[in-house]
C-alpha cells in the first residue's frame, strides 16, 4: 500500500515537474506565429528604402478629376508611380500645360531630381483660368515662370492629413497654407485640391484647379 502511495506521489511530481516545460513550449509556437507577419513587415520596409506604411496603408488617389487619369500605362496612377514627378506629369494629358512651363523654366531635372517633395500641379483648366495674354507673358519670362512654379512645390511629402490644416514653406520660399478634410481640400483658400495623393518616385503630387500666385 506505502509503495502504490510513493508511485503516485511520484507521478504526480513528475507531471507538476513537466506542465511548465508544456505550457511553454505551447508560448513559444504562438510567440513566433504572431512574430512572423511583424518579421515581414522588417523585412518589406529594408527591400526598398521606403517604409512599408508608405505602400501597403491601402490610401488611393482621391477627387473628381482622377476619373480622367488614364487607367492602363505610363499615364495611369500605377506608371506614375514608377517614374520621378516631372516625368510622371509628361504622361499625364490633363497636365500638358503644365510640363510646358516646366520644360521652358529648364526644371525638368530639379524636379525629378528632388528627393522627397510634394507638387501642387495645377490642370491645364487651371492655366486657362489664367488670360492668355498674361499667361504668354509669364511663359516668356523665365525668372517669373521659375519663381511661380517653384511656389508650387514643397520640400517634403506631405499626407492628406497634413493638408487638414497646414502651412508648409515651398522651394520658391513662400508659405502655401491648406485646409479641409476627407477628400475636399484647399490651398491657399481658393485652388482645390481635384485628384489627390497622387505618388510619383519621389513625390506626392495633389492636382489642383487653380495656378497658385506667390505673394
Amino acid at each position: 500500500m506505502n509503495s502504490l502511495k510513493i508511485r503516485r506521489t511520484a507521478i504526480a511530481v513528475a507531471a507538476a515537474a513537466l506542465l511548465p516545460f508544456s505550457l511553454a513550449a505551447c508560448s513559444d509556437s504562438g510567440d513566433t506565429e504572431a512574430a512572423s507577419p511583424a518579421a515581414a513587415g522588417e523585412a518589406a520596409k529594408t527591400g526598398g528604402g521606403t517604409p512599408a506604411g508608405d505602400s501597403m496603408t491601402g490610401d488611393q488617389p482621391f477627387g473628381p478629376a482622377c476619373a480622367g487619369v488614364p487607367k492602363e500605362g505610363a499615364g495611369s496612377f500605377a506608371g506614375m508611380a514608377k517614374d520621378p514627378v516631372a516625368t510622371a506629369a509628361s504622361n499625364n494629358p490633363a497636365l500638358s500645360t503644365l510640363v510646358a512651363a516646366v520644360k521652358q523654366a529648364g526644371l525638368v531635372d530639379t524636379l525629378n531630381n528632388a528627393k522627397d517633395i510634394t507638387v501642387f500641379a495645377p490642370t491645364n483648366d487651371a492655366f486657362a483660368k489664367i488670360p492668355k495674354a498674361d499667361l504668354d507673358k509669364v511663359l516668356a519670362d523665365k525668372a517669373t515662370l521659375t519663381k511661380i512654379l517653384t511656389y508650387h512645390v514643397v520640400g517634403q511629402k506631405l499626407t492628406p492629413a497634413q493638408l487638414e490644416n497646414g502651412s508648409f514653406e515651398t522651394l520658391q520660399k513662400g508659405k502655401v497654407t491648406t485646409k479641409g478634410s476627407g477628400e475636399a481640400y484647399k490651398v491657399n483658400g481658393t485652388s482645390n485640391v481635384v485628384c489627390g495623393d497622387v505618388k510619383t518616385a519621389n513625390a506626392n503630387v495633389y492636382i489642383v484647379d487653380t495656378v497658385l500666385m506667390p505673394k
